[in-house]
């Protein structure tokens, strides 16, 4: 196999695919041809002058995730619909998220749920002090108003750029982002805003695997991908913080914090705990998430009802039927 014709599958892990809420797993697959032969929906990958076939687990596959240099045909992908399995096109080890396939068998809990709790002022104020409570562990006060638990927010973000400065020797730094000057742009900012994007495409993914929508917020609005910043601002000061401080002096820091995320799928291991996060934030008081999920894939659609809520669906409810 050639240098620039690498072929990697990331093979199924306990720590890779691991059982989470949803019943959803991820697989993330690059450089191959992905096809459905007679017995399954296959893998191709470049092994010395030929290919060797790496059978896809479609039956209990959540989300499959494909990387840079994959190519899939339709009946793959009928395949992987028909099993409910998610399809998110994303960069090298899922950094960005270009374009997801959801398929119309996954259960719209979650999505219902995102849905309803934004609408619902009081509700979605009760989101965003979970997410605020959570980047803020213990000290973050019960009775503060979202307007206060965003000042904290700042005050906690400044110490941190101190603490971060003055550990790795850096002067006075001051968070910026300018597209158009990126280049001019020190090193730590240019890193931050590269590791940022990163995680944002991680992040889409997880919401995407679940059903949710990225454009619904709860902190962040009148974006695409506002429930994206909101819940990727829950790993920023455990990821990107210290690995864009650590490159203070790097030449070229953009790009070694792309590679840092890449490198042995850091990111992609992170899937599982964005997607128990995102479920907790949204219902925190559910303590099932694997066995219900795993019932209601069974069940016929519901109907709704404005007086009466959920009514079962298949039946017929003409009043004159005798």
């Amino acid at each position: 196999m050639s240098g620039n014709a690498r072929a990697r599958l990331a093979t199924p892990t306990a720590a890779m695919l691991p059982r989470i809420g949803d019943s959803v797993s991820f697989l993330y697959v690059d450089i191959a041809r992905i096809v459905q032969d007679e017995t399954g929906v296959k893998a191709l990958i470049q092994s010395g002058d030929g290919f060797q076939r790496v059978a896809l687990p479609t039956a209990a596959l959540g989300c499959l995730l494909l990387g840079p240099g994959v190519s899939i045909t339709t009946r793959a992908l009928s395949t992987l619909a028909r099993h409910g399995t998610t399809v998110v096109c994303t960069g090298s080890g899922g950094v960005r998220t270009y374009a997801a396939k959801v398929p119309d068998s996954l259960p719209t809990r979650w999505l219902e749920l995102q849905a309803r709790s934004w609408c619902d002022e009081t509700e979605r104020a009760a989101v965003a002090r979970r997410m605020y409570r959570q980047r803020f562990g213990e000290t973050a006060p019960a009775t503060a108003t979202i307007a206060q638990l965003r000042g904290l927010e700042g005050q906690r973000m400044k110490a941190l750029y101190r603490m971060l400065a003055q550990q790795h020797g850096v002067r006075a730094f001051k968070r910026s982002y300018d597209p158009a000057d990126w280049d001019g742009q020190d090193p730590v900012n240019r890193a931050l805003s590269a590791a940022n994007t990163c995680l944002y495409g991680i992040v889409h993914a997880a919401i995407n695997a679940i059903g949710c929508t990225p454009g619904l917020g709860f902190v962040h609005t009148g974006t695409s991908h506002s429930f994206v910043y909101d819940v990727a601002d829950l790993y920023k000061a455990e990821l990107t913080l210290p690995l864009a401080f650590s490159l203070h002096d790097s030449a070229n820091p953009d790009s070694q914090a792309r590679r840092s995320f890449r490198d042995g799928l850091r990111l992609f291991r992170l899937l599982p705990r964005i997607v128990a996060d995102i479920q907790t934030l949204l219902s925190p008081d559910d303590g099932t998430r694997q066995e219900d999920a795993e019932e209601a894939s069974e069940e016929l659609v519901n109907l709704w009802d404005p007086d009466q809520g959920l009514l079962p669906g298949g039946k017929n409810y003409d009043p004159w039927e005798s």
